[in-house]
């Protein structure tokens, strides 16, 4: 296939999950005999914070605004699918400019979907409108389970089809050395997230000064009481990751407030850190044991006692083996390609026998 993604961002990981997601997927993409063309709105906050300006295995462009992606219109007709994602700048306008273009299979990728349906509910239309929704012929979903029949029933969606983050095993696995810390936490502040990383990273390393932690991400307000014995890192490139994991004994996912509401919304975060083999402390939502086995492949927590808990366990090392062995077996970037091509390559013959039976 020829297929060209616009994406809110390839080359930066800077502030967001979007690249690392984007960057697992495509390589695999195009592992598998496929030809990608990336479009990226080339926006200074990015543009400062590049660590991939020109990827291996895709073509990466930068445009302007809505004007200068017209320059692209020759790869979007003659693509075979293309590819609109979450918090793309100015999305309903590019939804708009795709689907009267796009000769091709049409999909949106959210790698946000209860935050998007959470701006729905609201009128709040920043990157995707419920009009564009039907419009496009499939939506994939970072959120799989009832959100799926939401998004067809509700919005109109022809086919929604779940499609989870994922990980590259050649950039996360475990890289062995000292460890540093007894519990990390690696993301972007969020006010949503804080009360959350209070309760289950801040109040243990208070009850435990004899342990240490980290938290690791941009944007956390200054006036943030951090007790002593925990470390910040205000941005850790992807190329950092395994190694932050494989120092860590443990490590936290914490999940925003939409995602949690909806569920079946695992962060990149989870399969990442698994893959380094980096046993996991995470807060509980509904589909959580789809992904990984509570007790033995992950630990879930909902207050500081667990985390105490968790942290004083003897049997470490079992848990992130065994996560590692789940993820490597169902939640690898190759295994995502290989459903992101059939779903595209059904979506396309739907299109394609709806459109017989319309001229019949």
């Amino acid at each position: 296939m020829r297929i060209v993604v616009l994406g809110l961002s390839l080359s930066s990981s800077w502030g967001n999950g979007h690249a690392t997601t984007f960057r697992a997927l495509l390589k695999a993409f195009a592992a598998r005999g496929h030809d990608i063309l990336f479009l990226e709105r080339d926006v200074p906050w990015y543009r400062d914070q590049r660590d991939l300006a020109d990827p291996a295995f895709c073509r990466l462009c930068f445009y302007d605004d809505l004007d200068d992606l017209a320059r692209f219109t020759p790869e979007i007709a003659e693509a075979d699918a293309v590819i609109v994602g979450s918090y793309v700048p100015e999305g309903v306008a590019v939804a708009h400019f795709v689907h009267e273009v796009a000769g091709g299979t049409t999909a949106f990728y959210d790698i946000d979907t209860p935050v998007t349906l959470a701006k729905l509910a609201r009128g709040d239309f920043e990157y995707l409108s419920p009009a564009e929704i039907p419009r496009y012929d499939l939506y994939l979903s970072f959120t799989g389970g009832p959100t799926l029949d939401l998004l067809e029933r509700t919005y109109g969606s022809p086919a929604a089809r779940a499609l989870y983050c994922s990980v590259d095993p050649a950039a996360y696995r475990p890289l062995g050395g000292a460890t540093r810390w007894d519990l990390s936490y690696l993301g972007t502040y969020s006010p949503d997230r804080q009360p959350t990383l209070e309760r289950l990273l801040i109040e243990p390393a208070r009850a435990m000064p004899d342990r240490r932690f980290v938290v690791a991400g941009p944007q956390y307000p200054a006036d943030i009481d951090w007790p002593s014995n925990v470390d910040r890192i205000d941005h850790l490139p992807p190329s950092e990751h395994a190694a932050f994991y494989s120092a860590s004994r443990f490590t936290l996912n914490v999940t925003r407030a939409d995602m949690i509401a909806a569920g079946w919304s695992p962060s990149v975060r989870l399969f990442e850190a698994a893959a380094c083999a980096t046993p996991i402390v995470s807060d509980v939502w509904d589909g959580i044991g789809s992904i990984f086995v509570s007790g033995s492949e992950i630990i879930l927590a909902t207050d500081t006692a667990d985390v105490i808990a968790a942290i004083e366990r003897t049997d470490a090392a079992a848990i992130g083996t065994a996560a590692q062995r789940r993820v490597l077996a169902e939640h690898t970037a190759a295994i995502r390609a290989g459903e992101l091509e059939a779903h595209l390559l059904e979506a396309g013959n739907a299109t394609a026998t709806t459109q017989l039976t319309s001229a019949a």
